[in-house]
């Protein structure tokens, strides 16, 4: 006599987990205070300035990182005190010129993707090819045309290779 569950049958061993019907869960509605949220982050200025605030976050910590490692050639005729003075005036310059790097960067790149993607209208990797090309144009301008022929096809490689790494658009 057959089965009355086809499904059981030929699952064997697992028939009690393929009998099972799958839960549907219920769409949850956002409230009104997370669709306000949602409208602010989804404006263009907002998000750039966000964007440079965290670039510069992450400068000045770069900045603190790299400048510790800096080591003055002449640390042997320095006493204790003046390589702590160095050091430190050291890392306050890394880390201002750091963050201003990240901050511009992070807001250009920030601004651009946010502003292709609203005139495609659509969220993929083009976004991201664009604005990296628009970030390191822009960031390489002072070096001449080829300086920013280049600077656009790297860093618009990097932003699709990371873009790629995070897998964020499939």
């Amino acid at each position: 006599m057959a089965s009355p569950e086809p499904a059981a049958a030929g699952a064997g061993a697992d028939g009690a987990s393929a009998s099972k019907a799958t839960v549907v869960e219920p769409i949850r509605m956002p409230t009104p205070e997370e669709i306000k949220g949602q409208d602010i982050w989804n404006n263009c200025a907002v998000r750039s300035v966000v964007s440079g605030v965290m670039g510069g976050g992450l400068g000045v910590l770069m900045g603190l990182f790299f400048g510790a490692l800096d080591n003055p050639i002449t640390a042997e005729e320095m006493t204790a005190r003046q390589q702590i003075v160095y050091q430190a005036k050291q890392m306050g310059r890394r880390s201002i010129s750091n963050a201003k790097t990240f901050a511009v960067m992070g807001l250009i790149f920030s601004a651009a993707e946010c502003v292709v993607e609203k005139a495609r209208a659509r969220h993929d990797t083009t976004n991201t090819a664009v604005a990296g090309c628009v970030t390191g144009g822009a960031l390489a301008v002072k070096g001449g045309p080829k300086a920013t022929c280049f600077g656009c096809v790297g860093f618009a490689t990097f932003s699709v290779a990371i873009e790629k790494f995070f897998d964020r658009h499939t």
